[in-house]
């Protein structure tokens, strides 16, 4: 009893020259200094270490001063949540006893926090002569290897104050090895008279720590820490100035989730479960938006492939309404986790030809027994709307001068023309050609098989393709975990992607603000206040152009293009980004023409084999009044003053909120239209090929609008790489030169908005919305705005609007 008081009064009386709840009172609590060893005492210690905090903890630790172990005159409570920690310290010596309390508040980053305490004392203060006082504390970690904390603390009356600095060091630049030291000194203290201490702190297994300490009062003490995972304990002997041995400290850990070695235990022990009903967007709302996004899709397929404990995932397709970009993009993903050695089952019900493609990843495809399947192959149609438009008394002028630039044929003609007839052809091939690769690979079929199941069979009921070799099993979804266990030859657990440990390990394993790579998403026509927002996107590329923390950008681009200024503006703000740091093109659904124009600049373009590019070419049509605006009732009139002053005046649409020209464009006219788009045409040849650091000569063949498959544009060398948007990040950690076990932090922008506010739109105005929103209405205000105008665009069938859109 008599050594663990000599050694509490000492640290205390060190500490402020009385017995004050300073920095070293609590020492006999911890294992280490606190910005050696996760998070210290929770902010009791170090309030800005608050910022490493991750997910709710709480830990009970106590001494035993009597020599048992259940002696509980000496213990602490400590808690945490992100930026937020509560503490309190009991101490009881002989009949007196007083308990120190701290509220703890952090802010900042992982290279430099901030936090603020406050703590007050219960209990028989006055005998330790207690004060209130304020604690500012500071986290410096400017990389990976060295961390700098540093704590003032001042009492509210009685002026005493008190300065600590405390030192770890990294060597390895992981949690393996921290050696750490600290100080401290209070204000009517010379630098000899302060307390120190220095030790290291040792993690060669997951979970597993070993700590050794020496303090300036040749008192020292050793420590062993283990994690269980969602738990942990530890204990630590400490011996006096006269190496006898003082006390032993205890501790227990609930709550946030931690490294550890029981994870060998419990390798391939579990599958996880995957819903993906409903459709998938590229950002969500903050609030009241539970949608499904590309990015956390892929990273949660990515922390199964790397999470020990996961054998397998089971997906359920039913009710699944995903483009085939994004599905091809979620199909390589799993390629990558079966690489690893994990199995894949997929639950179909009624998938298209598509959904059916992305399910032959699996090891083992179950379809409903109530089901369907069909295989009739691909297409590209189109509606023609010239006949409408006749009937409507609308007249349409196209402006077309280049071969296979097509976007206006839907409004001009009623059937494909050649060229356009040409390459969707190849279009269609290219992705028939891909579904064969990959379902022949997938089910073991010959090239001839395939062609017979889809040009004969087309249709499978579930019997059919259980004969065929088609799918494995028959069953409902919930009947999953018995095909596991037919699978794996034994009962596996089932979990969601939440319980992964990528997504709950603790932050302390890197220290600093991991790098960051900006992922910025072009999406919807090319506009400048609507689509794209060329005109707010553009200042997005210059702010993480000039942001020293984010290593590289990545642009992803779903767009069929639309104003070549709204494109134009938003590629060369990215032309003078790739100056300072790499830029990236990851191309979606469709990145064609102003889309295209979007990527050119790019130091790799990255698009999957379906994906719509290339497009690279000029339109222009002129929409104008035949007899509409009489057959409404509707009459204009005007005076002017210059010979064209009335080009593009008439009347608006109602609802649509576009407006009409009263009459064509004169031969004048037409003739500087033309000029214009053949201008604007030979700029967007030059500007590609200064992208693709080519000649004009050369991107000229490549040109004339027409459209490529991904597979067909890397061939003629418009793509750089096959691959998703996960490739393209990986593409831009190696150029940015960040080392692939570095953890890095994705930056989406623009910032999602806070809320959809069209959700809680009244029914009253439902039609209204409708219009509004609607993605033909959009397109065809979109060229109204521009009516006349030279257009890199895309026809409107090959606009993937849920993609382009959200």
């Amino acid at each position: 009893m008599k050594y663990f008081l000599a050694f509490l009064i000492s640290f205390a009386t060190l500490a402020f020259g009385q017995t004050f709840p300073s920095y070293y009172s609590a020492a006999d609590l911890a294992l280490a200094s606190p910005g050696a060893l996760r998070f210290g005492l929770y902010g009791f210690d170090n309030p800005a270490l608050l910022t490493y905090v991750r997910h709710s903890d709480l830990e009970f630790v106590w001494t035993d001063a009597s020599g048992k172990w259940n002696d509980f005159n000496r213990w602490g409570l400590f808690t945490a949540s992100p930026n937020f920690g509560f503490g309190l310290v009991k101490t009881k010596l002989g009949p007196i006893s007083i308990t120190d309390y701290r509220i703890a508040l952090a802010g900042g980053d992982k290279t430099l926090g901030f936090g603020f305490a406050y703590s007050f004392t219960g209990g028989d203060k006055a005998a330790f002569d207690r004060r209130n006082s304020f604690t500012l504390g500071t986290l410096v970690r400017p990389n990976r290897y060295v961390s700098v904390g540093l704590v003032g603390s001042t009492t509210t009356s009685g002026g005493r104050t008190e300065g600590v600095v405390d030192l770890g060091v990294r060597p390895l630049g992981s949690e393996m090895l921290t050696i750490f030291a600290d100080y401290g000194i209070q204000n009517h203290q010379q630098l000899k008279q302060g307390a120190w201490s220095y030790g290291a702190a040792i993690e060669a297994l997951p979970g597993i720590r070993v700590t050794g300490r020496y303090f300036n009062t040749h008192a020292f003490s050793v420590g062993l820490s283990l994690s269980l995972g969602n738990a942990g304990v530890s204990t630590q002997s400490t011996w006096d100035n006269n190496s006898k041995h003082a006390f032993n400290t205890y501790a227990i850990r609930l709550g946030a989730f931690d490294r550890t070695v029981l994870t060998k235990l419990m390798k391939n022990s579990r599958y996880v479960e995957m819903d993906l009903l409903g459709g998938m967007k590229y950002q969500r709302f903050i609030l009241f938006d539970n949608a499904r996004t590309l990015r956390s899709t892929l990273d949660a397929i990515a922390a199964a492939k790397a999470d020990e404990t996961v054998a397998g995932i089971a997906i359920n397709t039913s009710g699944m309404d995903i483009n085939r970009e994004m599905l091809w993009e979620l199909r390589e993903q799993l390629r990558q986790l079966k690489a690893a050695g994990k199995k894949v089952v997929v639950f179909i019900d009624r998938p298209t030809m598509v959904e059916y493609q992305f399910a032959t990843i699996a090891d083992k495809i179950v379809l409903d027994p109530a089901g369907a399947l069909m295989l009739p192959g691909f297409l590209v149609g189109r509606m023609y709307v010239k006949g409408t438009l006749d009937k409507l008394g609308i007249g349409f002028t196209e402006l077309r001068y280049f071969k296979y630039k097509s976007a206006a044929e839907s409004y001009a003609r009623d059937k494909m023309s050649d060229a356009d007839r040409e390459q969707n052809q190849k279009l269609v091939d290219d992705l028939y050609a891909q579904a064969k690769a990959e379902i022949c690979e997938g089910r073991k079929l010959t090239a001839a098989q395939f062609d017979t199941l889809v040009n004969q069979d087309v249709m499978f009921l579930p019997q059919d393709a259980l004969a065929k070799g088609l799918v494995d099993t028959l069953g409902r979804w919930e009947e999953v975990k018995t095909m596991i266990e037919r699978l794996e030859g034994e009962k596996k657990a089932t979990t969601g992607f939440g319980s992964l440990a990528q997504f709950n390990l603790p932050y302390d394993n890197q220290w600093g603000e991991r790098p960051r790579i900006a992922v910025i998403y072009a999406l919807g026509a090319c506009a400048m206040d609507e689509g794209i927002k060329a005109r707010s996107l553009v200042k997005d590329v210059e702010a993480v152009a000039n942001d020293t923390r984010v290593k590289a950008i990545v642009l992803r681009v779903d767009s069929p293009g639309g104003d070549g200024m709204a494109s134009d503006i938003v590629a060369e703000a990215l032309k003078k980004a790739k100056k300072n740091k790499p830029v990236i093109v990851s191309q979606g659904y469709v990145a064609a023409s102003g889309g295209y124009w979007l990527s050119m600049y790019a130091d790799t373009v990255v698009a999957a084999p379906s994906t719509i590019t290339g497009s690279i070419g000029v339109i222009g049509g002129w929409m104008y009044n035949k007899e509409l605006k009489e057959k409404l009732g509707f009459s204009t009139d005007l005076v002017k003053a210059g010979e064209h002053a009335d080009l593009g005046f008439g009347f608006r649409l109602p609802l649509i909120g576009a407006g009409i020209p009263d009459r064509d464009l004169t031969d004048v006219e037409r003739a500087k239209a033309e000029r214009a788009i053949k201008s604007f045409y030979s700029e967007f040849v030059a500007k590609v090929a200064v992208g693709r650091r080519t000649t004009p000569e050369k991107i000229e063949p490549l040109a004339q609008g027409r459209i490529y498959s991904g597979t067909e544009g890397k061939k003629v060398g418009l793509v750089d790489e096959l691959g998703g948007l996960a490739d393209a990040i990986r593409i831009a950690r190696t150029k940015a030169g960040i080392r692939p076990d570095d953890d890095v932090t994705i930056v989406e922008l623009p910032r999602p908005g806070f809320i959809d506010f069209s959700r809680f739109m009244p029914k009253l105005f439902g039609v209204e919305q409708a219009i509004a929103t609607d993605p033909v209405i959009e397109h065809l205000k979109l060229r109204l705005e521009h009516n006349g105008q030279p257009m890199p665009v895309m026809p409107l069938e090959e606009i993937d609007f849920e993609a382009a859109t959200e």
